[in-house]
């Protein structure tokens, strides 16, 4: 066994996996505690006959359950004329070592929607199962965003901690498997992204139609559809020459929008609300405050924001920041997504 050759967890974990072959010899029940992603699976108790399905084209990394097995298969490989390698400790060794290391650390400070949600996804693809990930970003939606994404991959939201400055999230990874696709409940999902009047109250009945019917309704409100979040009255926030150009040139508030089709400079938009009114619908500003006591979730496109010049300060109650991620995973879990 002193022959053979091995290497530590820690060591291991450095080497570039897309160049060896892993060859895990935990029995079924013990691949259970967590599958090893791109490893090749042999049984310990089938690896005698199906010794050849090992390449010999480029060097094997033998591991188990706890480093009790694997040597003697490494030894075996080894006269077989594999370049084979003892992972000591096996597999509980590398969850040890993962459990007590550092996470590591990312900075997405800065970044807009999907910037950090992308930053994410593209370094804990080089990570292992079991290591643990820091990611400092600024972004308000980010933090939903974040554990949606990670609710939606697999992956473990260790903590998230919101500051006045920054958000910290400590995420574990997954073993690589994913939530099924299929739709497993009635929710419902609509993107806003007209600021009309006539569309905005179709978006509005149908969500609290669907809301009446037990369902879960979120809203994610984009570009134009932002003006419909507005508050009414001006608040006073600090903005550059940019923004507040373009905060003049935008409806605020639900009471400003016009019609898509014969707005006749805001006249039609008068003449709709006066026959609701008549007719006994319910207006634009009621079936919102319905909405809302009837936990219609109203989402607002962070990044969209960022882009028109409008601050969260000026959007009504009860509205939370999001973005893409966000927005992805409400429409996996339902069965109806609307682009109004």
């Amino acid at each position: 066994m002193d022959e053979i050759k091995h290497i530590s967890v820690e060591d291991f974990l450095k080497l570039d996996f897309g160049k060896v072959t892993l060859l895990d010899l935990r029995e079924p029940d013990q691949v259970l505690l967590g599958e090893i992603e791109g490893s090749l699976h042999i049984p310990f108790s089938q690896i005698g006959r199906e010794l050849e399905k090992v390449p010999k084209d480029k060097p094997v990394y033998v591991f188990c359950l706890e480093g009790n097995v694997s040597g003697e298969i490494t030894e075996a490989l080894q006269d077989w004329g594999v370049d084979a390698v003892n992972v000591d400790g096996g597999w509980r060794a590398w969850q040890q070592y993962l459990k007590d290391a550092e996470p590591l650390e990312i900075d997405a400070k800065g970044l807009k929607c999907p910037g950090p949600i992308v930053k994410t996804a593209d370094t804990l693809r080089t990570m292992q199962t079991g290591q643990k990930l820091r990611i400092e970003a600024t972004e308000d939606a980010f933090a939903s965003d974040i554990a949606v994404w990670c609710e939606r991959t697999g992956n473990r939201l260790l903590k998230l901690e919101v500051g006045p400055e920054r958000i910290e999230a400590l995420i574990e990874k997954g073993n690589g498997s994913k939530l099924s696709p299929a739709v497993s409940q009635n929710d419902k999902t609509f993107v806003v992204f007209s600021g009309d009047l006539d569309k905005t109250i179709a978006a509005f009945i149908m969500a609290n139609g669907a809301a009446a019917m037990g369902r879960k309704v979120t809203m994610f409100f984009t570009f134009w559809g932002l003006n419909i979040l507005r508050r009414p009255e001006k608040v006073s926030v600090t903005k550059s020459l940019k923004e507040r150009m373009f905060g003049l040139m935008i409806p605020r508030g639900t009471k400003n929008l016009g019609l898509s089709r014969m707005n006749l400079g805001g006249m039609g938009a008068k003449m709709i609300r006066g026959i609701m009114k008549e007719k006994g619908v319910s207006s634009l500003e009621e079936l919102i405050d319905s909405a809302r006591a009837h936990g219609v979730r109203l989402v607002a496109c962070q990044m969209s924001m960022d882009i028109m010049g409008i601050h969260k300060e000026e959007l009504i109650d009860g509205v939370e920041l999001g973005g893409v991620s966000t927005f992805l995973g409400s429409g996996e879990q339902s069965d109806m997504s609307l682009f109004i």
